[in-house]
């Protein structure tokens, strides 16, 4: 059967969803459920293996991350210098170019651009979002990319991303075979975000499921995420969507979209706006029903990033842009569960026997 190297959200089926990467198949799952995700498609891992499997084999870099030493740092950089050159070199096959390519003129078409749509282009690795081992912040993300070259140029730094020396050592450090760590990439529409933060749905200080966390500053996201700036901090009821505590801060600065250089600049908030509370209540209220739907639709707590897009009003402005599952207090709840029966058991035993509990 012809490899697939492309696939839209909407359209990607439940067996080709494990090659869209943790990011692509969480985005593709949430589209299909009808959430606001912004229109784009996923490079799948077909198009990464077609690409990666010959340079990989022919160069024996497969053979030497085998016997790499990671605790040998010079080895270590050097080896993913030398693995991602080889990537960003490497031509892409005419007929994943094509088939890339017709993908990101139908998503321009979409909109009504020709061949000139900002997207970001997002890596989306396949053991990214596992709950014992979160590959976040191990690949690369890139924002306002235009053009076709471009978009396929960020596809490949993407793909090299997999193999900087954090990720390599990573991987050896959690004993996950490189053969088995795929690369998809997202290509999305890129949000013009007035406003973006992350929400998870229980408060990360005690885990209380009933309440959802809110961080939110002007502009991108990236400045919440990377943590360049101190976000507005507010603590909602996820049953009545009453604020129960917040925290304002000054955001003196705002990742925002230079449209005529085609490119992400940091600038200064005016110094009133950036005293003031980044959120209404109507918009708090939104966020936390819509978080509450994504907890829901996944089955578990989430940490959600999200948007809102400045070219749209009211609850059209609001996007979904990644949500994985919360990992801190899940699994402190499933360490709390394994004593607790331990703790269970040795106590039945004891009734059972209360002689041998002497012992």
């Amino acid at each position: 059967m012809k490899p697939t190297y492309s696939l839209f959200f909407k359209e990607a089926k439940a067996e080709q969803l494990e090659s869209l990467g943790g990011k692509g198949k969480s985005l593709a799952s949430m589209s299909q459920a009808n959430l606001p995700v912004p229109q784009g498609f996923c490079v799948t891992t077909d198009a990464f293996v077609a690409f990666i499997q010959d340079l990989m084999t022919a160069k024996g870099l497969f053979s030497a991350l085998a016997k790499l030493d990671t605790k040998n740092m010079p080895a270590l950089d050097k080896l993913s210098a030398e693995i991602r050159s080889q990537i960003l070199n490497k031509s892409i096959a005419a007929d994943i170019q094509q088939d890339i390519l017709g993908s990101y003129r139908r998503l321009c078409a979409m909109y009504d651009k020709t061949g000139d749509l900002p997207v970001a282009v997002r890596s989306s690795a396949t053991a990214e979002d596992l709950p014992d081992a979160s590959f976040a912040g191990q690949q690369d993300t890139y924002l306002w990319v235009v053009g076709e070259e471009e978009v396929l140029s960020h596809i490949k730094m993407c793909w090299a991303s997999l193999y900087t020396s954090r990720a390599i050592a990573y991987r050896k450090d959690h004993n996950i075979p490189e053969e088995e760590v795929q690369m998809s990439v997202v290509v999305q529409k890129m949000v013009n975000a007035r406003v973006a933060g992350v929400t998870m749905t229980l408060n990360p200080t005690n885990g209380d499921r009933t309440k959802v966390a809110i961080e939110a500053s002007y502009g991108l996201g990236e400045s919440v995420v990377s943590g360049t700036v101190t976000p507005d901090n507010y603590l909602m009821d996820k049953v009545i969507f009453e604020l129960v505590e917040s925290s304002i801060h000054e955001k003196k600065t705002a990742l925002l979209p230079d449209v005529e250089n085609r490119c992400v600049v940091e600038v200064e908030v005016d110094a009133e706006k950036a005293l003031e509370a980044c959120l209404t209540r109507e918009e708090l209220i939104f966020i936390s029903k819509i978080a509450k739907k994504i907890e829901k639709h996944y089955g578990c707590p989430q940490d959600i990033e999200w948007a809102l897009d400045a070219d749209a009003e009211g609850e059209e402005a609001f996007t979904l842009l990644q949500s994985r599952p919360e990992t801190v207090w899940s699994n402190k709840k499933s360490e709390t569960k394994k004593q607790y029966m331990s703790g269970m058991q040795g106590l039945v035993g004891s009734l059972i026997n209360p002689l041998s509990a002497k012992k």
